[in-house]
């Protein structure tokens, strides 16, 4: 959102993807300023000392396009957050390639911006006019370190006589940005004024004022002034303070790069960082310069130059600052305040308050001073000596300066001899909280440039942080689910000693291959703790998927009954493209489809030629129809229905399991017996184990006669 906006106005359509029937649906959309919207849509519990604010949400039905939109006035400038989301869905897993509900999202954003905005000066006043179909809209810039800022409206007139004494306006200061309404004052008389504790630092502040009559135009003067109640004597480094302070009495084997002051345009880089004595404070307020060191993508970690221990006193409070970015706003900004016991004797009646707040700080801490400033809430915590810990988590926070204000304060007003106390405030951002914890996988996702983290849980646990255990799978559960899915696989061995039996063994290894990778494909795939994996998920998933699709490929042709030169140059061509296929996207339907269907038209072919040609249905045998093909087709069948159209995230284990079963007694039945030319446990034509003895140089040969596509 530029400077200087006006009225923004979002349209946001959805529309379905196709005419497939989905019902009815709702699109819930979120809107935030500064970072992207925490939502839970789902109602899960949030981890523990995790903090966070709603967003504006709106709620959109679904018919075939709908279609809303949203206005606000004078928005904050900045960056702007939309999300949408559907309802939960049913958990039916969906085969790629097949129909499904698909919905579109199109945000639009107008906006309408005020040229040649004033600038309101401190202590200059200014004549504007407010119309009935235009408000005056003026904006001033807040320092560092101001305290308080007031805006008054004097000398009030509409040109009406009779209308003097009360030319009723409407005076508001700030942007609205959805989470605190800018402050608004009703002005009636001659004049009025707005004041702001703790405006917001380093920034353009808006200021509207407007009539709040029909059909008047009021004239009027405005002035603003502002405060410094508490200053530091020096921000950030001393003239005096060169590198070598920053070395101190560190080992130069451990360097620290990439690493910034915070508070002033110093960089070090490539140097190790010790302990520099804090800063000079004044009566009211000390500040501590700190650097930042980017470790990863969404990772940075905050550390006072002075060292890790802060020293904390009751008569004036210490202020600590912390930048953050834009694309810093998609992980977790984490403060954890440690109270340091070992230094210092701490009473049981003293406790260190602290104050983390984006934008500006409160300098002013007390039992009645709220933790929040004039346009912005803050959070607030203490350590004391029965709880000496204190953690506060923020998922996404405002890419701002957030500030954090320390001090010592006692019940009864008195400190005594404790007048002094060490703690360590660590400040660091994360990708997810904890890092998801044992059930869950932080990932980095992207929206378009921008990118964001968000935890994928298992195992039935849910939540911002994968803590929520109100579905979560126990141990017991996990532990037959992986049972199912890994033993199931043993259905094969009877397919593989049918076809051993039968001299097929080429096919018999492709089944022995096809068995042990689903087997520890699935015990790698398992989520929660009972995991087991012997190799590269993505390995043991490739060779699954290579093995599933080459066993259907081969039993098929096997069924055929052609040549063996050409069966083996079939299965050979087969096996290449089917692992062509895999690679490109191995979750596909065609690349499932594909082969299988390739396959019977061959089969189908080459048992037309027969039939045609012997002028008899083929294969001739009513006992391989009843006792054999209809049954393996029977079960070929209702597996590929489970497979395709029966899964559920709830019942994957049975359903997959049984698929898993049917496959492997379908290979039973629809492998062709043994041709009779075929020697036990030999190759046919050509290779054989026996021996034949060889004289001058000729082999002695066994007269045979061969009947091409025998079937018995």
């Amino acid at each position: 959102m530029p400077e200087e906006t006006a009225i923004a106005r979002w349209l946001f359509s959805v529309k379905k993807g196709h005419t497939f029937h989905c019902g009815q649906h709702n699109v819930t959309i979120h809107i935030r300023w500064g970072a992207p919207p925490v939502i839970n849509p789902t109602g899960s519990v949030f981890p523990n000392s995790t903090l966070w604010s709603p967003s504006l949400s709106l709620t959109l039905p679904v018919t075939s396009q709908s279609v809303t939109t949203f206005n606000l006035s004078d928005p904050a400038a900045g960056d702007w957050y939309v999300a949408a989301h559907l309802p939960e869905d049913d958990g039916r897993i969906e085969q790629k390639g097949f129909p499904s509900c698909s919905y579109f999202f199109q945000p639009q954003l107008s906006i309408r911006r005020a040229v040649d905005m004033p600038v309101l000066q401190p202590d200059a006043f200014l004549t504007q006019t407010a119309a009935p179909d235009g408000p005056a809209r003026l904006k001033l810039y807040v320092p560092e370190f101001a305290s308080s800022l007031s805006v008054s409206v004097a000398d009030c007139s509409s040109g009406e006589a009779a209308e003097n004494e009360n030319c009723s306006l409407v005076l508001r200061l700030g942007c609205a940005s959805l989470q605190l309404d800018p402050v608004r004052v009703n002005c009636s008389g001659i004049r009025c004024s707005a004041s702001l504790p703790n405006p917001p630092w380093n920034t353009w502040l808006r200021v509207v004022v407007e009539s709040s009559q029909a059909n008047r135009t009021v004239t009027f003067k405005v002035v603003s002034n502002y405060t410094v109640g508490c200053k530091p004597k020096s921000v950030g480094l001393e003239a005096d303070d060169d590198f070598a302070k920053l070395r101190g009495n560190s080992s130069p084997a451990n360097p620290v790069s990439n690493i910034s002051v915070v508070s002033d345009t110093v960089t070090v880089s490539n140097h190790s960082l010790a302990q520099v004595s804090q800063r000079p404070v004044s009566a009211c307020v000390g500040t501590v310069p700190v650097l930042f060191e980017e470790l990863d993508v969404l990772s940075l970690r905050f550390t006072p130059v002075s060292g890790p221990n802060i020293s904390i006193t009751n008569t004036h409070p210490m202020l600590l600052s912390y930048p953050l970015h834009t694309h810093a706003s998609g992980g977790t900004l984490n403060l954890q305040l440690t109270l340091n016991s070992t230094n210092a004797t701490v009473s049981n009646s003293s406790n260190v308050v602290a104050c983390f707040s984006p934008w500006t700080p409160v300098l002013e801490l007390n039992h009645s001073q709220r933790c929040r400033t004039a346009l912005f809430g803050g959070f607030s915590i203490g350590v004391n000596v029965s709880a000496p810990k204190a953690v506060v988590r923020l998922p996404f926070p405002q890419s701002t300066t957030w500030y954090l204000t320390l001090q010592l304060t006692c019940n009864s007003g008195d400190c005594g001899n404790t007048s002094v106390v060490s703690v360590v405030p660590e400040v660091f951002l994360s990708a997810c909280v904890e890092d998801c914890g044992p059930y869950g996988e932080c990932r980095l996702l992207r929206s378009y440039s921008y990118l964001y983290a968000a935890c994928v849980c298992t195992a039935g646990w849910k939540g911002w942080g994968c803590t929520d255990d109100s579905s979560a799978q126990s141990y017991a559960h996990q532990i037959t689910a992986i049972l199912l899915l890994t033993l199931s696989n043993l259905f094969f061995l009877p397919a593989i000693v049918v076809a051993v039996r039968r001299s097929y063994l080429t096919e018999a290894s492709i089944y022995l291959f096809t068995m042990f990778f689903s087997t520890f494909y699935h015990a790698c795939d398992q989520p929660g703790v009972a995991v087991l994996c012997i190799m590269d998920y993505d390995t043991l998933q490739y060779c699954d998927f290579l093995g599933s699709i080459c066993s259907i490929w081969v039993t098929i042709l096997c069924m055929a009954r052609v040549r063996d030169l050409i069966k083996y140059t079939l299965f050979m061509l087969g096996a290449l493209l089917i692992a062509m296929s895999m690679q490109l996207d191995r979750k596909g339907l065609w690349n499932l489809l594909g082969p299988i269907l390739c396959a019977i038209l061959f089969m189908v072919i080459t048992w037309v030629y027969r039939g045609v040609r012997r002028r008899r249905c083929y294969p001739p045998s009513w006992q391989r129809w009843v006792f054999f093909l209809i049954p393996g087709l029977l079960c070929a069948l209702v597996g590929v229905c489970l497979y395709i159209f029966a899964e559920t995230e709830d019942n994957y284990y049975y359903t997959h399991s049984l698929w898993h079963i049917l496959v492997a007694s379908c290979v039973v039945f629809l492998l062709p017996p043994k041709e009779k030319n075929i020697e036990e446990l030999g190759w046919s034509r050509g290779w054989s184990w026996s021996w034949r003895p060889r004289v001058c140089g000729y082999t002695l040969c066994q007269s045979n006669k061969e009947e091409l596509y025998t079937v018995t």
